[in-house]
C-alpha cells in the first residue's frame, strides 16, 4: 500500500445549468432527441466570463473549507485537467492565484486527459510518501463546452463542465492506494482527439478551425474498451489481493450511459455501489473522476474504513484502475 489520507473533497459547477429540452429547442431538434442521444437531463455550462481556473479555484476553496484549512496550509498544488486553460503557462498557477495560495507555492500540471486526476493522486501519494510534502491539493476543471463540435451530435451533447478537488495528506499505513494500474493503446490515438493548439497543427504550419473542437468516433472507443478491460480489471484485482467483494464502493469516470453500462456488467457489483452523476452532470472530462467522489463522500457512500474501486477510460485510448483504502 503507498500510504495517503483523503482528507476533504469539493466541488464547484457554473451557475448556469442547461436541460435536454433547452437543447432541442436551441437546436432545432424534436423534443426528446437529445436526451435520447446523450443521456443527460441537464448540464453546466460556464457563461463567457467564467474561466476554467476560476471555476478550479472555487472547487479548491470549498475543499479546503470542507477541512477546515486555509489556502496556506496546502504545501502543492497539482492540476489534473483534460485541456488547459492556455498552452503555457500551466493552468495550476492560474488555479493557485485565484485561490489565494501564498507566493511561492509549486503548482504544476499532470495530463492524463480524462483521466487526469487518478494520475495525479498517484503521483501525489508518491510525493507524500517520501516525505517531501505534508498536504497536497489536487484540482481538476473542464469546460468542455469551450470545445463541442455541434455538428457532430454524438460528440457534443454528452458534456458538460465543472470542477473538483480534492485534499491528501501523508497516510500512516492505515489508508491508501491498494493497487494502481494504468494502460495505454495507441491504436486508438484516433479515437478522441482535439487535433489544434500544439506544435503539429496551428496558425503558423496551417490549420483548419474545427481543429480547435473536440471529435470522438464513440463506437470505436466502446469497442477498443469492451476488448481490454476485462483482462484489465483482472490484472488490478490480482494486484489488490482480493476480490470485487471487497470493494464497497465504485467511483467510475461518467464517460456516457453506454460506457456506464458496461462497467456495471463487467464488475457485477450491485447497481447500489456504483456512484453516477452523469445524468445531472453529463462527462466533465477530467473533471468527473473527483467530482464523482465528491459526491460519494457527501453522501454517505465513501466513509473512513470502506474500500473504493476508481476507474475509467480517456483519450489514447487509455485505461486506468485504482483501489483505495478509505
Amino acid at each position: 500500500m503507498i500510504p495517503v489520507r483523503l482528507i476533504a473533497t469539493g466541488k464547484a459547477v457554473p451557475s448556469h445549468s442547461v436541460t435536454s429540452d433547452s437543447l432541442d429547442r436551441k437546436l432545432g431538434h424534436p423534443p426528446g432527441y437529445t436526451l435520447q442521444k446523450s443521456g443527460v437531463l441537464s448540464r453546466f455550462v460556464a457563461a463567457p466570463d467564467e474561466s476554467q481556473s476560476q471555476l478550479g479555484a472555487a472547487a479548491l476553496l470549498d475543499a479546503l473549507k470542507n477541512a477546515g484549512l486555509q489556502p496556506g496550509d496546502v504545501d502543492l498544488l497539482i492540476g489534473a485537467c483534460g485541456v488547459p486553460e492556455q498552452a503555457l503557462p500551466n493552468t495550476a498557477c492560474f488555479i493557485a492565484l485565484h485561490a489565494g495560495l501564498p507566493a511561492g507555492t509549486p503548482a504544476f500540471d499532470i495530463n492524463a486527459s480524462c483521466l487526469s486526476f487518478m494520475a495525479a493522486l498517484r503521483v501525489a501519494a508518491s510525493m507524500l510518501a517520501d516525505g517531501g510534502y505534508r498536504r497536497i491539493a489536487i484540482v481538476s476543471s473542464d469546460l468542455a463546452s469551450r470545445g463541442v463540435d455541434w455538428s457532430e451530435p454524438e460528440a457534443s451533447m454528452i458534456f458538460g463542465d465543472g470542477a473538483a478537488a480534492v485534499i491528501v495528506e501523508r497516510g500512516d499505513g492505515s489508508t491508501g492506494i491498494v493497487a494502481y494500474k494504468m494502460g495505454t493503446y495507441p491504436e486508438g490515438r484516433r479515437y478522441c482527439e482535439i487535433r489544434g493548439g500544439g506544435t503539429e497543427r496551428n496558425p503558423r504550419n496551417g490549420s483548419d478551425p474545427s481543429d480547435y473542437l473536440f471529435h470522438m468516433d464513440g463506437k470505436a472507443v466502446f469497442r477498443l474498451a469492451v476488448k481490454v478491460m476485462p483482462a484489465f480489471l483482472d490484472q488490478l484485482m490480482v494486484e489488490s489481493g482480493a476480490g470485487l467483494d471487497r470493494i464497497d464502493v465504485v467511483v467510475p469516470h461518467q464517460a456516457s450511459p453506454l460506457g456506464l453500462a458496461h462497467a456495471a456488467r463487467i464488475l457485477d457489483v450491485p447497481d447500489a455501489k456504483i456512484i453516477k452523476i452523469f445524468a445531472t452532470h453529463g462527462n466533465q472530462v477530467a473533471a468527473s473522476l473527483p467530482t464523482a467522489l465528491h459526491e460519494a463522500v457527501m453522501t454517505g457512500r465513501a466513509v473512513p474504513g470502506q474500500r473504493l474501486l476508481m476507474m475509467g477510460t480517456a483519450a489514447g485510448l487509455t485505461i486506468g484502475g485504482m483501489i483505495i483504502d478509505l
